[in-house]
């Protein structure tokens, strides 16, 4: 596991709090850091650090998470990376995987036409011309939304980012959209592909459609047997 998947992780972990400002605390003194110490990482004053933590500034934003995140653990990494290495071994034993039906990767890239023709999928926002995927994820939504922290949802990229998600049990398909729409703003990173598995493309959730257009993320559905369709995409080498 790199430093990048606990770097997602922390970051996710802020964005999607009820109070963002309390979680920086919280990860500073995981950290082991004084508000000056992460203060002079940032090139800002203690006192605009204490402002986000007690929230009389306004939460600061996606550009400032990332830059507080890799501070932490630039930091951690020059005193060896203790906090680091436990976090990893903290993530192994996430509960993501409890959600997830089956992931691959590979070996080599397969053309999001071959991919989609392959389990029989409807497209609704239409994937850019040329483009590969290099693994998918099958999710059991109603585990992901009821037993999964929202800061874990980003493991549905796996160790490639140009990869399908494929949401299983969805009713309208608006959860899994703004929980992709809510990590993807902060995080740079999102599915190069969603595919809601069981409901027709009239039955999709219009803002979900909205956001799959706006994020520039390809949406499609398909309502083949999950057996079947896990079948047909391990075709794929």
């Amino acid at each position: 596991m790199s430093h990048h998947h606990v770097a997602i992780y922390i970051a996710g972990d802020i964005i999607v709090s009820d109070n963002p400002g309390e979680a920086i605390k919280k990860w500073r003194l995981i950290f082991g850091l004084t508000q000056t110490a992460i203060a002079t990482r940032l090139n800002t004053s203690p006192s605009v650090i204490s402002d986000y933590e007690s929230g009389r500034r306004k939460f600061p934003g996606s550009r400032f998470v990332k830059k507080f995140v890799q501070a932490l653990i630039e930091t951690d990494l020059e005193r060896g990376g203790m906090v680091i290495n436990l976090l990893e071994r903290q993530l192994l034993k996430e509960k993501f995987w409890i959600a997830v039906l089956d992931m691959r990767e590979f070996s080599e890239p397969v053309p999001a036409s071959a991919f989609l023709q392959a389990i029989g999928a409807e497209v609704v926002v239409r994937p850019p011309p040329g483009l590969d995927i290099h693994g998918y994820t099958v999710v059991d939504s109603v585990k992901l939304v009821l037993e999964v922290p929202a800061a874990e949802y980003v493991r549905l990229y796996g160790s490639t980012t140009q990869r399908a998600a494929i949401f299983t049990k969805v009713s309208t398909g608006r959860s899994p959209m703004i929980a992709i729409k809510s990590m993807s703003s902060v995080l740079s990173v999102k599915p190069s592909l969603v595919v809601l598995h069981g409901l027709k493309p009239d039955a999709i959730d219009q803002l979900a459609v909205e956001i799959a257009k706006r994020s520039h993320i390809p949406l499609a559905t398909t309502t083949m047997s999950i057996e079947k369709l896990i079948e047909n995409l391990r075709q794929f080498k």
